[in-house]
């Protein structure tokens, strides 16, 4: 794919068809994250598979468990089932609907990812600018041979628990989970805000004349 048609159409994907993603795409996948800049160049971040395996299995079921406490809570508190949500046919009741499919279904997704972070300098708030840049390389990857994830931090609840059945060392941390496969439905341009909404020259109030959308 044009590199500038995968950036543009790389939406969070959040329901999967259950078919395996290949080992090699695997790796091509992988490699393209492990490519992504990180401070110093050290690469402190690491990334961790669950497939089938049996801890992989328990895993899942903990991130099941977690991400449907933690989209009930948000439900509520946002108001997903009030005003326009009350119609089924409005944009917000059909988030609703395609988040209660995400969480009901995550434990069953084809690889989930666990991005791992291990800390040099005891959670200085730079750290994330060696991990996250890793994660956006490995959703564009996917994206390009035709998978979709999200990135979520919805396995904060139960990341004591994932960090002792994974057995993940003391001084790294999860610093997202993202699930992959290939998407139910059809990739697509992203909504995003107007270029020139986000872009000025020299001064913060004063517009960028070329910042115009292409």
């Amino acid at each position: 794919m044009d590199f500038f048609d995968v950036v543009t159409t790389t939406r969070a994907i959040r329901r999967y068809r259950p078919d395996p993603i290949p080992e090699d795409d695997l790796a091509r996948i992988f490699h393209a994250a492990t490519r992504a800049p990180s401070g110093s160049n050290s690469q402190p971040f690491h990334f961790l598979v669950l497939r089938d395996g049996p801890r992989a299995v328990e895993a899942r079921q903990l991130l099941g468990s977690a991400f449907r406490s933690a989209w009930s809570a948000k439900r509520a508190d946002d108001g997903y089932d009030s005003g326009s949500g009350a119609d089924p046919t409005s944009r917000k009741s059909r988030m609703a609907a395609s988040m209660q499919h995400f969480v009901d279904h995550i434990h069953e997704a084809p690889i989930i990812v666990l991005a791992l972070l291990r800390h040099r300098h005891a959670g200085h708030f730079t750290e994330g600018a060696s991990v996250y840049p890793a994660c956006q390389n490995l959703l564009l990857a996917a994206r390009a041979l035709g998978y979709g994830g999200v990135i979520t931090m919805w396995h904060q609840p139960v990341a004591a628990q994932l960090v002792e059945l994974l057995e993940i060392p003391p001084d790294v941390s999860l610093a997202a989970t993202i699930p992959l496969g290939r998407p139910i439905g059809h990739h697509g341009p992203v909504r995003r805000r107007p270029l020139a909404s986000l872009i000025s020259e020299d001064t913060y109030p004063h517009p960028a004349p070329w910042a115009t959308d292409p």
